[in-house]
């Protein structure tokens, strides 16, 4: 019996590592060369003096127009040296501007809020967002406008982390495996989640949809505004997988900080459609079963298990070749087993308490 719902566990997972990777191969069209949006970069900052020096470093770098490019910083109430860090390095530099998130937006808190301080001001036909704690590549905004043919709404990118350890790359190829999932239902027309350190949104939708102000608040804010815009019934939103637009990001450096992100992220996601369930669902009974498997173990399952893993395999390896990262997938296996564990202990985190504490604040 086990191993017939071992087998129906492992029939589910090839179907959806198939929507998957059918979505990320989608081709989008772009926009001619003549073509130039003006954009807007946001990037929300709260305590980051240790890491907002080389967020700013590579934005400076950026290969746009500066005449249709403006950058705005948003100190979010930093008790540290963030605030005096961006003023040193955008004093020579016009294009960039720096904010304060003073003011409070009807039931906006932290990163939110300060999102919605920027938008007020900001000017671009594009709006892109990223974190402190990230480096852009020099060709992310040409590459991200570019896909804003006029039917398009949103427009998603990959994020991967530095990696240099088994701690380090299992979070990388996490954060690869999590966007790849994104990208493959928002290219099909069924999206599950993004992640805010690499989007962009036209100013007209954010505007159509009322801004973050009307909208419910979540830990997730950018999920929550993706959502609303393709409730606009107007605008199609596209996720290309274009190593051009791929940003880097920093991993957490310890265990209890990678406990309250994913708490946050599941605490966000519990606003997903009914799809987003099923897959979550889907998931959790192929790594339960996996966990139970020793208690029931016969050759067929030991047979189910390494198709499982080589299925994992062939799927993070395509997205890494594709992305240029391939080197990451030498802790393929500290990200299995990291897979495994925390897909089974994540519901056991939010049942008992959803409260979110991040920077420094609790939700």
């Amino acid at each position: 019996m086990f191993e017939i719902i071992f087998f129906v566990c492992v029939l589910w997972y090839i179907g959806l590592a198939t929507l998957f990777l059918s979505g990320t191969m989608r081709k989008f069209p772009k926009t001619p060369a003549d073509v130039i949006h003006s954009a807007s970069v946001l990037v929300a900052a709260r305590n980051e003096e240790e890491n907002i020096l080389k967020c700013l470093e590579s934005l400076a770098e950026l290969d746009y127009p500066k005449d249709k490019l403006e950058i705005i910083l948003i100190d979010d109430k930093s008790t540290d040296n963030t605030g005096a860090i961006i003023d040193e390095f955008i004093k020579d530099k016009p294009h960039f501007k720096k904010i304060t998130s003073k003011k409070e937006i009807d039931q906006l808190k932290g990163k939110t809020n300060a999102l919605a301080n920027a938008l007020e001001i900001a000017k671009g036909e594009i709006i892109l967002t990223t974190d402190a704690d990230c480096r852009v590549p020099k060709t992310w905004v040409k590459t991200i406008t570019s896909y804003y043919t006029p039917e398009v709404g949103t427009v998603s990118g990959f994020t991967y982390q530095d990696y240099y350890n088994g701690f380090s790359g299992m979070q990388s190829l996490d954060f690869i495996f999590l966007l790849t999932a994104s990208c493959g239902t928002i290219n099909t027309n069924l999206p599950i989640s993004c992640i805010g350190n690499n989007m962009s949104y036209r100013k007209a939708a954010y505007d159509e949809v009322g801004g973050y102000g009307n909208l419910p608040f979540s830990v997730t804010e950018d999920f929550n505004l993706v959502m609303a815009i393709r409730k606009l019934d107007k605008y199609k939103l596209v996720f290309p997988l274009d190593k051009n637009a791929l940003v880097v990001s920093l991993p957490v450096p310890d265990y209890k900080t990678l406990y309250h992100q994913k708490k946050r992220w599941a605490v966000g996601g519990l606003l997903v459609p009914k799809l987003g369930y099923f897959i979550l669902a889907c998931g959790y009974l192929m790594h339960a079963a996996m966990l139970a498997a020793p208690f029931f173990w016969t050759p067929v399952i030991g047979e189910l298990i390494l198709l499982k893993i080589f299925i994992d395999f062939v799927f993070m390896n395509y997205m890494t070749s594709s992305l240029g990262i391939r080197k990451s997938m030498k802790y393929f296996l500290q990200f299995e087993i990291y897979y495994i564990i925390y897909v089974i202990l994540l519901p056991f985190i939010i049942m008992p308490n959803q409260t979110v504490t991040w920077k420094g604040r609790k939700y």
